[in-house]
């Protein structure tokens, strides 16, 4: 059964969030899902797309006004 990580990086700035993934998504299983709470624009751009590269499915959806949730479902 797939788990649900949420990962709170609300009020950290690149590359903490981006790091913070990283290790998060290696300790992980395929379609575990991992929840990225972030408010930086440059973490909103930059996560999704490193998550994406790495070959993983990913949303974004916007929670609040500036706090987005950036949702990767482990692929590999």
């Amino acid at each position: 059964m797939s788990k649900e990580v949420v990962l709170d990086c609300l009020g950290e700035a690149c590359p903490i969030p981006l790091v913070k993934s990283e290790k998060a998504l290696e300790k992980m299983e395929v379609g575990d899902i991992l929840i990225v709470q972030i408010d930086h624009s440059c973490a909103m751009k930059n996560v999704p797309e490193w998550a994406r590269k790495q070959g993983h499915e990913v949303e974004l959806e916007e929670i609040d006004d500036g706090e987005w949730e950036c949702i990767i479902e482990k692929m590999k």
